[in-house]
């Protein structure tokens, strides 16, 4: 079975993703979506936590660019 893949909906002027297109939910936030990945519900993809609190969410490296986000 593929990996589902979820996609970049909009971003910031400075390239921050914001919204995503997560196959099965429709449309989430970033906060949305980092929930579901700490939730261990889209394996495949881990949290960042920057120093200013913001959660990011990110692909797990595997040295394919055809499932990252962006």
């Amino acid at each position: 079975m593929a990996k589902k893949r979820i996609a970049v909906t909009s971003e910031t002027s400075t390239g921050l993703n914001t919204r995503f297109n997560v196959p099965g939910q429709g449309e989430l936030t970033r906060g949305q979506l980092a929930d579901r990945i700490q939730q261990g519900l889209e394996p495949g993809y881990h949290v960042q936590k920057l120093p200013d609190g913001r959660r990011i969410p990110r692909s797990n490296p595997n040295g394919k660019e055809s499932d990252n986000l962006g």
